[in-house]
């Protein structure tokens, strides 16, 4: 299908963009990649009179390593994730992750920015983004501000960001744990049924740090405390893994869909959970 007429803007600095938001208001909308927001508009499931493309904007693209702490810029692509050889060294989660969104087509123009800012549920970055404790940047006409990843999820496709507001970057801490991304999906470019990320590292021979998070099993990312405290004092072994799957699963509440009933999806995630610990495990 056609999308209805809209305006189109391309600016080429963040003040151009949050002047065309402020003068439009709740008839503008910005695209990064364009992946999720084109296919709703070309369906007229959404109708966006003036339409803000980002790729013209230079500064939101970037990725920066500082020691241990790290910013990606929100128009940084995928692809760019993948290739950046400081990043897979100081975050290798990233690229893991990365590699198992959709396909090299998808990857080379869908952004981190865009993945984390629209709240889809099926996304795998906002998950990854809250596992990984990270920040999120926000410039809007009254300034900037940072809001955690565990916080920026209210509901499906709902967020903190205010509509006039941009996600420019994204920041967080890397801890040298070990890590895995896991995703079970039915083809090549489809969302996740389950997905799960993890970050474990240990003192000595025991666990002293843990971060579990889970992609598409509720309408928000789901950043599971229960899970990692009870792998943290443990030995990793085959009980803790097991308590640790079974808190991260009372912390779900999938939905019955095409890719499956509640029960099967539930099945699902406990494989993908245990599978993303353990592996997480043996690389720590």
């Amino acid at each position: 299908m056609i999308p209805s007429r809209f305006e189109y803007y391309r600016p080429d600095d963040i003040r151009g963009a949050l002047a065309v938001l402020n003068e439009h208001g709740d008839d503008a909308r910005v695209m990064a990649g364009g992946h999720s927001l084109i296919p709703m508009m070309k369906l007229r499931m959404a109708e966006v009179p003036h339409l803000i493309d980002l790729q013209g904007i230079a500064e939101l693209r970037g990725i920066a390593i500082d020691g241990a702490e790290i910013s990606i810029g929100a128009m940084t692509t995928q692809h760019d994730l993948i290739a950046h050889a400081g990043l897979a060294d100081a975050a290798p989660i990233l690229r893991e992750a990365a590699l198992q969104i959709a396909d090299p087509q998808v990857r080379y123009m869908g952004t981190v920015g865009g993945n984390v800012a629209n709240g889809d549920p099926g996304n795998d970055m906002p998950g990854l983004m809250q596992c990984l404790d990270a920040r999120f940047e926000l410039v809007g006409a009254d300034g900037t501000r940072e809001v955690a990843a565990r916080d920026f999820y209210e509901a499906a496709y709902m967020t903190a960001r205010d509509d006039e507001e941009l996600l420019t970057r994204i920041r967080f801490t890397a801890t040298g744990a070990g890590y895995a991304y896991e995703k079970q999906k039915r083809k090549i470019g489809d969302y996740a049924t389950a997905a799960c990320a993890a970050l474990i590292s240990r003192d000595g021979d025991r666990i002293g740090s843990a971060s579990v998070a889970m992609t598409n099993l509720s309408d928000v990312p789901v950043w599971s405390q229960a899970a990692g405290d009870a792998l943290v004092g443990s030995t990793g072994d085959a009980a803790a893994i097991k308590a640790a799957t079974d808190a991260a699963l009372a912390d779900i509440d999938p939905t019955g869909d095409n890719r499956g009933p509640v029960e099967f999806k539930k099945h699902v995630a406990g494989i993908i959970i245990s599978r993303a610990i353990a592996r997480a495990l043996s690389r720590a």
